[in-house]
């Protein structure tokens, strides 16, 4: 049997075995007639009067008009099928009606739902309320993408179609009200919110519609808390920036920048400062307890091959031995990952040095590992370099532009790295950091002709050797 779809809920149509049927404008509201009686037969003389938009009809007329109908009827039945084996018949019913005076020719349309998409519509819509939430808004979300516009958009404001166009109108109200409330249930307002503003769209004076659309607006400003900034980054997923503490992203992996010896004491300040975020993850995460970090660190990089060793005259405080920039140890802490990065040297003199290469080389190293044991979970990374790693080529706006460079370049080869990256940046740090540039650089990403170069950013330059990391840090000492 041919594969057939016919569609009503907008323009209508007739699709075989994929291909779209030649039907006129008088076969296809004959169609539209036919599907608006739901299955029931329709007499001959109903359905020219409806379709060809006729007062009574006159006895001496009703051959005529009975012919007309064939016609049309017969057009339609080789549109349903093209090969001629019989499924026009099937599906386009000759029948006789026998409780009038005399027996009355009239025609049926039987399709199934998989062939008609107004009754797809209903059964999806209709399983959907009854369904987990889930469940409800794949079904509601399906049913609604069916509707093209106006159902039976042909009939008009036809007696005959007004009760299948109200019914199938309130059902999509009903659908859409549905399934803002099954994607809050299911925590994505972001979903939810685009259905809301197009309903606010088509009925601007709806009072209710309003007062929806404001407490959906509410609750993702109540969910998003500190977001600033929420962009799909080309080839990636969502870049976020947020304002905030790195260490307050429970549900997200964590960036932390080290120096290249992985040193955590932070005694006196003299190694690595209480008040970076490389001082702070003992704290915040491991309870005070360093040792426990530095067996975790030192576990890592078990196998891995160190640079060299400094001689203790050459480096008397802090450890000695040197590993690669990007080296990236992977710490499990409470179900979730730490990759701690080397981005800077921490040179004999306790100073923390590096700059915009020794930063994109380590960011492109660091991506595989967050791909490799991230979980695909969302990542959160302070904005590294702005601190006492002295990267003063780059202000924190080019510093921004950098990390989201490389995370969208990794993510072009390997889409499955991480769902999210948020930018953790401190309240202090706001007013030097534009945000509006970094959206410009997004809309521009890839467009031939627009630089992507980080040394063009448009932030204020900052020379501060003093100023501190976001995340609620101040980088390395």
């Amino acid at each position: 049997m041919a594969r057939i779809r016919v569609r009503v809920l907008g323009p209508a149509g007739l699709e075989v075995d994929g291909e779209p049927a030649r039907l006129t404008p008088l076969t296809t509201r004959l169609l539209v007639r036919l599907v608006a009686a739901e299955g029931e037969s329709v007499p001959v003389r109903t359905l020219h009067r409806d379709v060809w938009a006729v007062g009574g009809e006159q006895p001496h007329q009703s051959g005529r008009h009975r012919n007309e109908v064939q016609k049309r009827v017969l057009e339609l039945r080789r549109a349903l099928d093209p090969a001629q084996n019989g499924d026009g018949a099937r599906v386009l019913r000759t029948e006789q009606l026998l409780a009038a005076p005399a027996p009355e020719t009239a025609y049926r349309l039987v399709l199934t739902p998989e062939q008609l998409d107004c009754a797809e519509f209903t059964d999806l819509v209709n399983s959907a309320l009854l369904a987990a939430p889930a469940s409800a808004a794949d079904r509601l979300a399906a049913a609604l993408a069916l509707v093209r516009g106006r159902p039976l958009a042909e009939a008009g404001d036809e007696d005959f179609a007004r009760p299948l166009v109200r019914r199938l109108l309130a059902l999509r109200e009903t659908a859409r009200r549905q399934l803002i409330r099954s994607r809050m249930d299911l925590g994505r307002h972001d979903l939810a919110l685009p259905v809301a503003q197009q309903m606010a769209r088509e009925r601007p004076d709806d009072q209710d519609v309003a007062e929806l659309l404001g407490s959906l607006r509410a609750r993702l400003r109540e969910r998003h808390g500190q977001e600033l900034l929420r962009q799909p980054v080309p080839g990636a997923g969502d870049l976020v920036v947020v304002r905030g503490d790195l260490f307050d992203q429970d549900d997200a992996n964590l960036v932390v920048g080290f120096t290249d010896t992985f040193d955590t004491a932070t005694e006196q300040d003299l190694v690595i400062s209480r008040d970076s975020v490389q001082g702070q993850l003992v704290q915040r995460l491991f309870g005070g307890e360093r040792k426990l970090l530095d067996d975790r660190i030192q576990a890592g990089l078990r196998g891995l091959t160190p640079l060299r060793t400094e001689r203790p005259q050459d480096k008397p405080r802090g450890r000695r031995v040197r590993y690669p920039l990007g080296t990236t140890v992977p710490l499990t802490v409470d179900g979730r990952r730490v990759f701690a990065v080397a981005y800077s040297r921490l040179g004999n003199d306790l100073v923390a040095r590096s700059g915009p290469a020794d930063l994109r080389a380590s960011l492109d190293t660091l991506w595989p590992a967050v791909a490799r044991y991230g979980m695909y979970k969302p990542v959160a990374i302070p904005l590294i370099g702005s601190g006492l790693a002295r990267i003063v080529e780059l202000d924190r706006t080019q510093l921004l532009f950098m990390i989201v460079e490389s995370f969208a370049a990794h993510c072009r080869r390997d889409p499955a790295t991480a769902p999210e990256l948020r930018v953790v940046i401190r309240p202090a740090d706001l007013e030097r950091t534009d945000l509006s540039a970094l959206g410009t650089f997004l809309r521009t990403w890839g467009v031939p002709g627009t630089s992507t170069d980080v040394g063009a950013g448009t932030g204020t330059r900052d020379t501060g050797a003093g100023a501190g990391d976001s995340g609620g840090a101040q980088g390395h000492r």
